[in-house]
């Protein structure tokens, strides 16, 4: 099995280094595209206005100036053209990748840019507590020790074409994780992100987006409460955004021809 593996904390990350020891479980066929920087909180974008720099680290190791998507498709439509992967990993993200964190995410992104590309893709993120060492503290033990077993269940239950699976590992050691919960995308309060607002050393000021703490209970079934439980979640999303429900009811509601209406709209006096 051929395995890409790449992350948006950066092609030095700590994060990707036990990727690449997750990968060597599952297989010796394992290559590294990841970003030459930090690329956290820039989705899915593309890089469609500065060229790909690529340098080559060693025979499977290579790092990208650009965003985790562009890594992925450097590494599927480039480097591996001839033999693409089987398997796409991205993280192990430093930090966790729950409820709308999903939207934001570059190693959420890199997965899901594998699934577009028709590949089963993986996305790996280990939280930590912020009260209690931060990211000094990171588990890493945590998703070392659990991801291998994950991935390869994933895989023998298969993943459809259209899903792309997100699995985050709980802020604890590996022996005091509760178990496993199959989740859905939760939701936080929109009112915990603000703008830190701060001033330089010649009294100009600059902005933090910031993040006050949810207090609110997590939903019933959602990977935010799997988390507090200490369990690791696994959320599988779909690349396919559409909401079947509200496209049903628009269909029934809104006119298919508008010529009618809009000729008469047109000739209505004002």
């Amino acid at each position: 099995m051929r395995i890409l593996i790449t992350n948006d904390d950066g092609i030095n990350a700590p994060g990707l280094a036990v990727l690449e020891r997750i990968a060597s479980a599952l297989s010796d066929d394992v290559f590294v595209v990841a970003p030459e920087s930090d690329q956290s909180g820039v989705a899915h974008s593309l890089s469609l206005s500065d060229p790909l720099r690529l340098r080559q680290i060693s025979e499977r190791r290579f790092a990208v100036k650009g965003t985790p998507t562009d890594c992925v498709i450097m590494g599927v439509r480039k480097i591996l053209l001839e033999h693409k992967p089987d398997l796409v990993l991205s993280g192990v993200n430093s930090g966790q990748n729950l409820a709308e964190d999903v939207i934001y995410s570059g190693t959420v992104a890199g997965a899901m840019e594998g699934t577009i590309l028709g590949i089963p893709s993986i996305a790996l993120s280990q939280c930590y507590d912020a009260g209690t060492g931060g990211r000094d503290g990171m588990h890493w033990d945590c998703a070392e020790t659990y991801a291998p077993s994950i991935i390869r269940r994933l895989l023998a239950a298969g993943i459809d074409p259209d899903i792309v699976m997100n699995v985050n590992f709980p802020a604890c050691a590996a022996s005091e994780v509760k178990g496993l919960a199959v989740t859905a995308q939760g939701r936080r309060d929109a009112t915990t992100i603000k703008i830190d607002g701060r001033h330089d050393g010649r009294h100009l000021p600059y902005y933090w987006i910031a993040f006050a703490r949810d207090t609110r209970q997590p939903g019933i079934g959602t990977d935010l409460e799997a988390i507090a439980q200490r369990k690791i979640a696994v959320t599988p999303l779909r690349i396919d955004l559409t909401d079947e429900p509200t496209m049903t009811r628009l269909a029934q509601m809104l006119p298919r021809d508008l010529h009618d209406e809009a000729l008469a709209s047109s000739k209505t006096p004002a």
